[in-house]
């Protein structure tokens, strides 16, 4: 497996489960698998009955359910900060791994905004399609199109959550935000009538583990990672610190507003990393 490059620097791939932590890898899998196929058919069910899937409801619950499990099988503990908004709108948060799913979906009731790839993803695809995933690609000559997407989901009050960053990091950083998808946000006669949530998201691994173990990014290999998380991650934490709504009419330009979240964003993240309790300390 090749190395990730974070700004030139080579880091080792995540270690495989040694032969005694085989066993318990595939029994994390098979009850995750079992969680899923239980949940499954009763979700499908419970879409078919909601009018839209927007709705806030027995579905949200579910999804809930499934991913909290899932942040339990990867040895993390959650903890909330803040009060989700009320009212239409998007949520924006840091990118750093492919647990940042599970962490948004068991705190808040929203629908993704993913590239385009990942609707052809095995199984990854499939949950995303039926959870309402809002999937875009990723080409500047189809910004607008992209952007309208996004206003008529939010005109249909689905929420929305979106990684600006466009890229996820290692998971010890914010990166700066790109602003293509503030602007349906900011349509004129819609900037006060939306608001946007910024979420910052902290990671702390435990039993000693690197303080990036949990960041997926760059060339990483999905599964090997997944198996790393799965046999290595033990007793630690993800924090979900939910800021204060913006309102994009308080703001000049999608510019602004991208400024704005990813302000709040990087003085969430970086008070908690570096603070005596931060999630990232000792």
């Amino acid at each position: 497996m090749s190395q990730a490059r974070w700004q030139g620097v080579a880091d080792p791939p995540p270690a495989p489960p040694r032969l005694w932590q085989w066993p318990l890898v595939i029994g994390k899998l098979v009850v995750f698998g079992l969680v899923t196929l239980l949940l499954l058919p009763v979700f499908l069910l419970v879409r078919l009955a909601e009018k839209r899937p927007g709705n806030a409801g027995i579905g949200n619950g579910i999804i809930r359910l499934w991913a909290r499990t899932g942040l339990a099988l990867c040895g993390l503990v959650l903890q909330v900060r803040g009060q989700p908004m009320a009212g239409k709108g998007a949520v924006v948060a840091n990118h750093s791994s492919w647990i940042d799913i599970l962490a948004l979906h068991s705190v808040l009731a929203v629908h993704f905004v993913a590239k385009a790839e990942v609707r052809s993803w095995p199984v990854i695809g499939f949950l995303a399609r039926i959870s309402g995933t809002e999937f875009i690609t990723r080409q500047r000559s189809e910004a607008r199109v992209q952007q309208g997407a996004v206003g008529a989901r939010l005109q249909r009050s689905d929420s929305l959550c979106f990684f600006p960053e466009g890229t996820s990091s290692d998971g010890m950083r914010v990166l700066p935000f790109k602003s293509t998808l503030f602007a349906a946000l900011h349509l004129q006669g819609q900037d006060r009538e939306f608001r946007v949530q910024p979420v910052s998201l902290v990671y702390a691994p435990g039993d000693g583990l690197a303080p990036n173990f949990l960041g997926w990014w760059g060339d990483m290999d999905l599964a090997a990672h997944v198996l790393a998380v799965l046999a290595h991650s033990r007793r630690g934490r993800i924090v979900v610190i939910l800021h204060a709504p913006v309102a994009p009419a308080d703001h000049a330009d999608r510019k602004a507003l991208a400024m704005a979240c990813e302000t709040a964003v990087r003085q969430g993240f970086e008070a908690l990393k570096f603070s005596p309790e931060g999630a990232h300390s000792p």
